[in-house]
């Protein structure tokens, strides 16, 4: 009898330590640095410098697990992860491996091969529950302010009422359900600056647009703002996303419900401003990533 805790314990997390405390080298942590972060020794650290623990090839070629690696590297190093953001973003990793068919369910089946002659899929735990649901929404967000404060020239895009970057959980009902940045996103001597990790429910605006394209239709997950500029939005068509416009003097949401149910493709949105409005747009995503990608892509 082997329990797949068994393969987390013997494999993955070796392989995962051995790769991450890697990473932090390369990105120039020392050993000690290393350490505290992994909440391990500096002799075990030397170890898996060392190639003195055994890991596992096929965990340490996943794409998931090196892609999760740099990034959390990547968040640690620049100081903007914390070790329990990190250890939870493991975790989430670990419970969509362990389903049905997937990598350590695989690696489980072939130690226990009878689990092989099961004749059905099962998910040893539910990596849907609501904390890892948020966590997943909070990664995601992470991962997009990383693109949008490494890109240079992002604070030309931000209008003067600022920016925000926001995403929500799959059943999102309201802004509570919605993740932004508290304050929002500002141009500050021309540097983007992101005053504090985000949260849910410290977006109105922004993940009120968002809201309202959701239940008009749109599968966005996510929404960001930047400064209206006819150019912009004719190099965002011309990079393949569908505009609409809409009317920001009346009520936004109704305003954004209408120019989705005419144009349900769209993933900019936009308005011209008004009395004391500055015209602003918005651009659509499955996720933060995404979006930051997006507008990225137009500096």
């Amino acid at each position: 009898m082997k329990f797949v805790e068994e393969i987390v314990v013997e494999e993955f997390l070796p392989t995962v330590r051995s790769l991450l405390a890697g990473e932090l080298r390369d990105r120039g942590l020392t050993q000690s640095e290393v350490a505290e972060m992994l909440g391990i020794s500096q002799s075990a650290v030397s170890k898996y410098a060392h190639g003195e623990v055994a890991t596992n090839d096929r965990i340490a070629a996943d794409d998931r697990v090196t892609s999760l690696v740099s990034r959390l590297g990547e968040g640690l190093a620049a100081g903007d992860m914390t070790s329990v953001q990190a250890l939870i973003e493991v975790e989430i990793l670990i419970r969509e491996l362990e389903n049905g068919g997937d990598l350590l369910a695989v690696l489980h089946e072939e130690a226990v091969p009878e689990l092989a002659d099961h004749g059905e899929s099962f998910r040893v735990h539910d990596p849907d529950n609501a904390l890892r649901t948020s966590e997943r929404v909070l990664s995601s967000l992470r991962g997009g302010l990383r693109i949008l404060e490494n890109a240079s020239g992002f604070a030309g895009l931000i209008p003067a009422v600022g920016s925000n970057l926001v995403a929500c959980t799959p059943d999102a009902e309201d802004v509570d359900d919605v993740a932004g940045v508290p304050g929002r996103i500002f141009d500050v001597k021309g540097r983007a600056t992101v005053p504090a990790g985000p949260e849910f429910g410290v977006s109105e605006h922004v993940a009120t647009v968002l809201l309202a394209a959701r239940r008009h239709g749109s599968d966005a997950a996510a929404a960001g703002n930047i400064r209206y500029d006819p150019a912009l939005l004719a190099d965002l068509e011309e990079r393949g996303h569908v505009t609409a416009e809409f009317d920001e003097t009346g009520d936004v949401a109704s305003s954004v419900g209408a120019a989705i149910e005419a144009r349900p493709e769209a993933t900019v949105l936009y308005q011209t401003g008004g009395q004391g409005i500055e015209p602003i747009s918005y651009v659509l995503g499955p996720d933060a990533e995404s979006v930051a990608d997006a507008i990225r892509s137009l500096v």
